[in-house]
């Protein structure tokens, strides 16, 4: 039973140990992380609006956070959470679309003392429900720094409500997102005609059509990139990891596919920060690892990116 005097942050502790004990995560992967944490910190980059520093690798929700109010649940979850601060990372991002994950991360982020940079998303049509809905997105996860438009539903509608909440102090920045190149060409008639500080676009080694105008264009108007997607789709990890890792990964600081994956991203000077969603530390650690060190140009990945991919 628990001492009287014990917080709840304790307590998570506790049951994140045996949660990583039931759950077999890398638990020594976990250590050398933080560890690593001391000597070697994540990059940052700025948010051209106002120059913030953000971290360049943060965690998506979806799946991952989407999990039953159990205590051995959460307990994996709390060590998701604690290995990306103490690597240095801070961004966080859900949306209501995401089932439990605002309700779970809420609850997380409210359990530690790190200072983390909330997004989400708005993910309805009319503006009466898309002020209801992100009031209930504020009483989940405790306070938003980004509020996005979801795959821009109704964009016109809610992006003045948005701009309203940051005038008002109610969140910080306002974005849209979209996951497919089919929204491109809207995508970009937003990011022209309106004053956004944040873009979400899927961008990955397979699935790089972003840099023919949504990235130039977020640099030219100096709009911050969150990046979804960063592992690709069709299964690009899975396969990748059937095979060995190429010699010139250890020249730009990479140790798994996941890291490469990660590094190609943000190998573009226009991406702020990438979000790959998971629900298992050792992945976390694993990526976050991906944010330190020197990130090379992109000569680099001229030739090396086709050959990955074929």
């Amino acid at each position: 039973m628990d001492a009287p005097d014990d917080s709840g942050r304790a307590r998570l502790i506790r049951q994140t140990l045996i949660a990583a004990i039931a759950l077999s995560l890398p638990a020594r992967r976990i250590a050398q992380a933080k560890s690593a944490s001391h000597e070697t910190r994540m990059n940052t980059r700025p948010v051209p609006s106002t120059q913030e520093a953000l971290p360049v690798i943060g965690c998506g929700t979806w799946i991952g956070f989407d999990v039953p109010d159990e205590p051995i649940r959460f307990a994996a979850l709390a060590a998701v959470v604690d290995t990306l601060f103490a690597a240095g990372g801070s961004v966080f991002d859900s949306s209501p679309m995401y089932g439990r994950s605002e309700a779970v991360t809420g609850r997380l982020l409210a359990a530690t003392q790190r200072k983390a940079f909330v997004a989400t998303k708005v993910w309805t049509s009319g503006r009466a429900a898309g002020v209801e809905q992100m009031e209930q997105s504020m009483r989940l996860l405790g306070k938003v720094d980004l509020m996005q438009v979801h795959n821009l539903l109704d964009w016109k509608t809610h992006l003045p409500t948005l701009r309203q909440w940051k005038a008002d102090g109610r969140i910080r920045y306002v974005g849209v997102t979209h996951y497919t190149p089919g929204a491109y060409r809207e995508l970009e008639a937003v990011m022209q005609d309106e004053q956004l500080d944040f873009v979400q676009v899927n961008y990955a080694l397979d699935d790089r059509a972003a840099e023919r105008r949504i990235l130039p264009l977020a640099a030219d108007r100096g709009i911050a990139v969150l990046v979804n997607r960063p592992f690709g789709g069709g299964g690009l990890l899975k396969r990748l990891g059937e095979r060995p890792l190429p010699p010139w990964a250890a020249e730009i600081g990479a140790t798994s596919w996941s890291q490469v994956l990660l590094k190609f991203a943000l190998s573009h000077p226009a991406v702020t920060c990438t979000i790959p969603g998971t629900g298992n530390a050792g992945h976390m650690a694993e990526n976050a690892a991906a944010g330190t060190g020197s990130f090379v140009d992109r000569k680099f990945w001229n030739g090396r990116a086709d050959d990955l991919v074929r």
